[in-house]
């Protein structure tokens, strides 16, 4: 087995095999902010997998959401509308969210993926792929170069990224997926 493949496994289950190190992890993460830029992934296996490389114009950012439902402030009072409801109804999912918070930290950057680092009863923390589009280095490169396209502009806003295809239905294809394409809009 290589070295990614062990890193691998111990994240598989990371409570009982990194046992007391990943508890001061996530007793730190709690106490500190929301969006922390990171300088390198946590989990290297799962982050290089999804596009990362360790090079200038991409890195790594750990964005904490919290659990539960997702609710409005409260009302200040007077009178309102049945469909003016304190309880959200959201079709995204926390993966989504946690990337729409970290591009919005760093608006002159695109969002390439990101990956679940950790959980507890109150908070999930991801980790988010960042490209810097404007960066030499990434615009050199033809592997990353694609992203500096004005067309991949806003992508996480646009359902663009792995987590807004999962929330479109865009995973499935074939007999029971016609509506899907091009948007569930469209076929309505």
């Amino acid at each position: 087995m290589g070295m990614y493949q062990h890193i691998g496994e111990l994240w598989k289950q990371p409570r009982e095999r990194l046992g007391e190190v990943f508890k001061q992890h996530l007793i730190a993460w709690r106490k500190g902010p929301a969006t922390v830029r990171l300088e390198h992934p946590t989990r290297l296996d799962r982050a290089r997998s999804l596009g990362y490389k360790a090079k200038q114009g991409i890195f790594v950012v750990r964005q904490r959401v919290a659990a539960g439902g997702h609710k409005r402030p409260d009302f200040a009072g007077g009178r309102h509308s049945k469909n003016f409801r304190r309880t959200m109804i959201l079709a995204k999912n926390y993966r989504l969210i946690a990337e729409e918070r970290a591009n919005k930290q760093f608006p002159n950057c695109e969002v390439l993926n990101s990956y679940p680092v950790a959980n507890d009863s109150k908070h999930y923390w991801y980790e988010v792929i960042l490209v810097d589009r404007a960066h030499p280095s990434v615009r050199a490169d033809n592997r990353t170069a694609w992203i500096t396209n004005p067309t991949h502009r806003g992508r996480v806003y646009r359902g663009k990224t792995s987590a807004g295809r999962k929330i479109r239905g865009l995973r499935y294809k074939g007999t029971g997926a016609e509506n899907l394409r091009p948007s569930k809009d469209a076929n309505n």
